[in-house]
C-alpha cells in the first residue's frame, strides 16, 4: 500500500480521501477546515497541521482544489510544495481547473524533477462516495500507468487522455455537452407538460427513442420521475449550479483558445448565469428544468 498526502477535503475531496483510507493506503491529509480534517481522522487519516506536511515520503500528493490559482499556489507559489516535494513522489491533481494552469504547474513541477498529472473528475459527490469516479488523466505513459494504482481505489474508469492538460480538455469538453443536454431535456420536458403530458411516459418514450440521452435516462430533471435524484429531493445538489457554471466559463476560455465554435456552449453558460442571478448557484445543475417551469 501507498503512503499518500492528500490537499483539499471538500464535498468531492473528504470521500475520495476517505476511499484511500479504506483501500489499506496510509493517507495524511491537510484542509483549512478543521471539522473535515477531524472526519477524515475518524476513518483513519493522518491531519497535518501544514500543507507541506502532506509531502514527508509520500509516494503520492493529491489534490482537490476549488481553481485554477488555488493549485498554483499551492504547488509553485511562493513557499509552494515544490520546495517540499520528494523526486520519488507522483503529484496528482484532480480539481478541473484550466489546461494551460496544468500544463504550467506540471511543467515547473518537471523542471524540478517531480512528475505530475492532471486528473478531473466525472461522477459528483455520490461517485466520489461509492468509489465510482471517472478519472480523465493528462501526463506521460508512465506516469499514467503508476496514477492508475490510486486513481483505481477513488474510481471505476480511468481514461488516459493524452499529454498534461490533456485531462483538463476532455473534462469541460465532456460537462460542456453534459450542460447542453440537461438545457435541452428539461426543455422538451416542460413543453410536453405544457401540453398535458404526463413527464413520466414521455421522458420513457423519449428514452426509447431518437433523443435518448444520459440525463433522460439517470439525471431526469423533472420532479418525481426518477428516485433518488436531485430533481425528486428539492434539487439538493449532486453537482450545484456554481460549478457547472464554472466549467463552463473554463469551457469559453478554452474555445476562445483555438478559435473553436461553441454557441450552445455560450447559451448554456448564459443560462446558468442567469440561475445564479436568481439565487440558484448552490442548487443541483437539473434545476435548470426551473427555468422552463416558471410561467409569467
Amino acid at each position: 500500500m501507498a503512503k499518500i498526502g492528500f490537499i483539499g477535503l471538500g464535498n468531492m475531496g473528504g470521500p475520495m480521501a476517505a476511499n484511500l483510507v479504506k483501500a489499506g493506503h496510509q493517507v495524511t491529509v491537510f484542509d483549512l477546515s478543521v471539522e473535515a480534517l477531524k472526519q477524515l481522522e475518524a476513518h483513519g487519516a493522518v491531519a497535518a497541521d501544514n500543507v507541506s506536511d502532506v509531502c514527508a515520503g509520500a509516494d503520492f500528493v493529491i489534490s482537490m482544489l476549488p481553481a485554477s490559482k488555488h493549485v498554483r499556489m499551492i504547488y509553485t507559489g511562493e513557499d509552494g510544495l515544490i520546495n517540499y516535494l520528494e523526486k520519488s513522489t507522483l503529484v496528482i491533481d484532480c480539481s478541473t481547473i484550466d489546461a494551460e494552469s496544468a500544463q504550467f504547474v506540471g511543467n515547473t513541477l518537471a523542471q524540478a524533477g517531480i512528475a505530475f498529472v492532471d486528473a478531473p473528475v466525472s461522477g459528483g459527490v455520490a461517485g466520489a462516495a461509492a468509489g465510482t469516479l471517472t478519472f480523465i488523466v493528462g501526463g506521460s505513459d508512465a506516469d499514467f500507468n503508476r496514477a492508475q494504482t490510486v486513481l483505481n481505489d477513488m474510481g471505476k474508469n480511468i481514461f488516459h487522455a493524452g499529454a498534461v492538460g490533456a485531462g483538463q480538455v476532455a473534462k469541460i469538453c465532456n460537462n460542456m455537452l453534459l450542460s447542453i443536454l440537461m438545457a435541452g431535456t428539461s426543455e422538451a420536458l416542460q413543453m410536453g407538460v405544457d401540453h398535458g403530458l404526463d413527464p413520466k411516459v414521455l421522458s420513457e418514450i423519449m428514452l426509447n427513442s431518437s433523443g435518448r440521452n444520459w440525463t433522460l435516462e439517470l439525471y431526469n430533471p423533472c420532479p418525481d420521475v426518477l428516485e433518488n435524484v436531485p430533481s425528486s429531493n428539492g434539487y439538493k445538489p449532486g453537482f450545484m449550479v456554481d460549478l457547472m457554471a464554472k466549467d463552463l466559463g473554463l469551457a469559453m476560455q478554452a474555445a476562445q483558445q483555438t478559435n473553436s465554435a461553441t454557441p450552445m456552449g455560450a447559451l448554456a453558460k448564459n443560462l446558468y448565469n442567469l440561475m445564479q442571478n436568481q439565487g440558484s448557484g448552490s442548487e443541483d445543475f437539473s434545476a435548470i428544468f426551473k427555468l422552463y417551469s416558471q410561467k409569467q
